[in-house]
This record gives structure tokens, sequence and C-alpha cells, in this order.
């Protein structure tokens, strides 16, 4: 096979994560960038030449490359296994002769940090204060990341037309799955005051903004409000769905709520339920002893 035809199996792949399985444009970058550099670095020019003796070589070099900390770290390293990974299943139900998927296995990590904010800090980034345009479409930001934890581009595809006579609406996530989510008195009150300001008829965006430009806007509020911190859409997010456990909700539901395909990733948030068990742990445990 020569070794242009192993890069056109990758572009095929590329399109099927696009079309068919419906990833954004900026996952399917990622895939290519890190695909992009496996078959660059190790020259293979068949799917059948592609072994694990050369994945583990990979992984060397890319343990090797210098990193904040001193190397790579092992979760970037794992996007690079995880892309290698699904393009090798993608070849196998192209009947292609190549090293199993499941060979490869992905470096562990350490459970990971989630950046959080106080309940007295979350009060004072929400409450944006102001009657101009502005000041009214950063506070409707504010309240419509806290009421449905909404990721950041998620927000930005937002159309105009949300029925704020409803308490809920349709949002596509990511792998283009739906899932309802659920307004706030607050959020509606704030959507209500910056639709009523607004003048530019023609755009039928909600926000007219990037997601680079709404964490600007999220950063600016934070410092305004003395947090010293870093603070981005995405801490709100983790604030909603620790907020939720913190008052009973189960993490089924906050899965669903925060659309996560696995439980897995909802599970970060088990320092939140922890809280719980302990206190059930001092008022149940041991009360024949006393």
């Amino acid at each position: 096979m020569a070794p242009n035809q192993l890069h056109e199996l990758k572009n095929q792949f590329l399109e099927y994560l696009e079309i068919e399985k419906g990833r954004s444009i900026k996952t399917v970058e990622n895939y290519d960038r890190y695909l992009t550099r496996f078959l660059t670095h190790t020259k293979v020019s068949s799917p059948a030449k592609i072994t694990e003796a050369m994945v583990r070589e990979f992984r060397i070099h890319l343990n090797r490359q210098a990193g904040t900390t001193g190397t790579m770290k092992h979760k970037t390293q794992n996007y690079y296994m995880i892309s290698l990974r699904a393009f090798l299943k993608f070849l196998r139900k192209r009947d292609f002769e190549s090293l199993n998927p499941e060979r490869i296995e992905l470096a562990k990590v350490g459970a990971r940090d989630l950046d959080l904010i106080s309940t007295d800090e979350l009060n004072r980034l929400i409450n944006v204060k102001g009657t101009g345009l502005a000041a009214l479409r950063d506070k409707a930001i504010m309240e419509l990341l806290f009421s449905t934890g909404l990721r950041v581009s998620e927000l930005c595809r937002l159309n105009r037309d949300l029925d704020l006579s409803r308490d809920e609406f349709s949002v596509r996530g990511k792998g283009e799955k739906i899932r309802v989510v659920f307004l706030s008195s607050g959020a509606k009150e704030a959507l209500r005051a910056y639709e009523k300001k607004r003048t530019d008829l023609d755009s039928d965006a909600l926000f007219p903004l990037t997601p680079r430009s709404v964490e600007r806007i999220v950063k600016k509020h934070a410092i305004a409000a003395g947090i010293t911190r870093k603070v981005t859409p995405h801490v709100i997010r983790h604030s909603f769905a620790t907020d939720l456990l913190e008052n009973g909700a189960d993490l089924r539901s906050v899965q669903a709520l925060l659309g996560h395909a696995n439980i897995a990733t909802t599970q970060v948030y088990t320092h939140v339920t922890d809280k719980h068990l302990r206190e059930i742990h001092k008022k149940f445990h041991g009360q024949r002893r006393k």
C-alpha cells in the first residue's frame, strides 16, 4: 500500500467522524492533529504495519516532549492514544487488517481537580449591575449558564426564538445529542430584559458572540466581583452540577442534565456526594452503642 493511502484512510475517518458520528469541527481538527503526528513520526505505510512496538515507541516519543511540567502530561498523551484507537476501530470496520484497538491502553491519570467557586462568589458573579445593553446581555449570559449548565459552545449556538413562556427548551450538545435544559425565573427575567433592549433585528443569534468572547465576559465580571481565582463558563457549569448534588439530586439525573454520554464523566463530582455520605454515617452509625 502506498504511503499516501494511509493518509487517505485518515481523511476518510475524519469525514466519518464529522458526518456519521456528528463530532464537532474542533474535535475533528484535534483528531487530525493527533493522527497526523503519529503517521509522520512512525512513517507507517499501511494499516497492517501498525504494531504494538510502534505505538509503544511513539508513546515514549510523546512522553519525552517538553510540557509545562517538564514532560507531556499523561492526560495529553491519552488524547493521542484515544484518537489512534478510534482510527484502528474504523479500519477494522472497513475490513482492513490492523492492530487490535484493545491492545492500546491509556496511561493512568490522577483524579481531576474541579475549579469551583463558593456560593457567595457565584452570587456576586451573577449579580451583574447596569441597565445598558452590554450589562443586560452579560446578566442574561450568567443567569442562563447557571440555570442550564450549558457548555459555552451550546450557549453561542442558541437562537432568539426561545419560548420564554416555558420553563424548558431543547439543546443540541456533543455528538449531536439532544437534551432538555431548564430555565429558572431569574434566567427568564434576565433574558426578557436583554431582548427588550436589543435593536439588532437582523441577527437570529440569542448572543451574537464567539465562545472566546463569552469567556472574556465571564473573566471580566469575575474580576469585578473580587474573585481571585480563574473563572470560566465551565466553572459556572461545575457550579450548576455541584448545586444540584448538594441539594439532593442523584448522579444519573445530573448526568442527563449536563449531557454527559458516560456516567464516569459525571463521577468527577462525587466529592460533593461524599459530604452527604459523611452526614449519613454520622447520623445513623453506632446508634445502639450510645
